[in-house]
């Protein structure tokens, strides 16, 4: 059966700093910009940063609103000006009491027949509040730098998702292609994992936070946008190569008990003439 339900990416990273929440507005704007039904989701729910980066710094119900038991989940979904559905974590430390964590799963499950993709921005780091939304997700994104301390970093998440059993890939974020920074084939010798996109440094990236926006609104045409735009891509021939292998499969079962039938059909058509 072709999938019906969205495709749950959770952007992940060892450490602060790497570009993580920056990623997840931009790679959740390019899949919308494509044409793609997609929600962005802050669970970072005690430093959250996407509502800052996209000018909604507090908004009347919140991610911590939904496990307090307040309001639903689909009352926390607000529209982005592009068209991208938006759920936000609240800034008030108030907000943080009475949270029951153990409803994020069920909350974000309910969502998914409503979407083609549901991003995931999580806590930086590999505490509690990071590893929260792993348990849900189909694939992890792990942002990373060229740099020592955040591919180490971004090691040690590798192994914690892979515990999950997710299937896990590796942003290679504000490259520059110098000398001073570990190469990509170092990198991927290093994680063993596939490097599904290298975003480069890219001014214009400092310039969307001045404006509090994603990079594929302010900066359409800049080196960072065609990046992620490509990485937007590549999710997308991944979900209609998955649905074409499930049509394919279905195909393959129709067939098969057509052929089944046919047999039965054959062998009481037999027993009957001997009658």
């Amino acid at each position: 059966m072709v999938k019906t339900k969205a495709n749950v990416i959770v952007i992940s990273s060892g450490k602060g700093g790497v570009g993580k929440t920056v990623t997840a507005i931009n790679l959740a704007s390019a899949l919308n910009k494509l044409g793609k039904k997609t929600l962005l989701i802050d669970s970072n729910l005690t430093t959250p940063n996407i509502g800052i980066n996209l000018g909604a710094p507090s908004v009347p119900i919140t991610l911590n609103h939904v496990l307090q038991e307040k309001n639903t989940i689909h009352e926390a979904i607000y529209k982005h000006h592009s068209g991208t559905k938006i759920i936000l974590a609240s800034f008030s430390i108030q907000d943080l009491q009475g949270i029951k964590p153990q409803k994020f799963n069920l909350a974000i499950s309910s969502l998914k027949a409503n979407f083609d993709f549901i991003i995931i921005d999580s806590a930086a780091g590999l505490g509690r509040e990071a590893l929260l939304a792993f348990p849900v997700a189909d694939e992890i994104l792990i942002i990373t730098n060229p740099e020592n301390a955040a591919v180490a970093d971004a090691l040690k998440t590798l192994h914690i998702a892979k515990k999950f059993n997710k299937k896990c890939s590796i942003i290679l974020n504000k490259t520059r292609n110098d000398k001073k920074e570990l190469s990509e084939e170092a990198i991927k010798n290093l994680l063993e994992t596939e490097i599904l996109e290298t975003i480069p440094e890219d001014d214009s990236i400092k310039e969307s936070l001045m404006i509090r926006d994603a990079i594929i609104h302010t900066h359409p045409k800049s080196k960072a946008t065609k990046a992620y735009e490509s990485l937007a891509k590549k999710f997308i021939e991944r979900e209609e190569s998955e649905n074409a292998e499930d049509e394919k499969s279905e195909e393959d079962e129709e067939e098969q008990d057509k052929e089944n039938i046919d047999e039965k059909k054959s062998f009481f058509s037999k027993i009957f003439k001997k009658s």
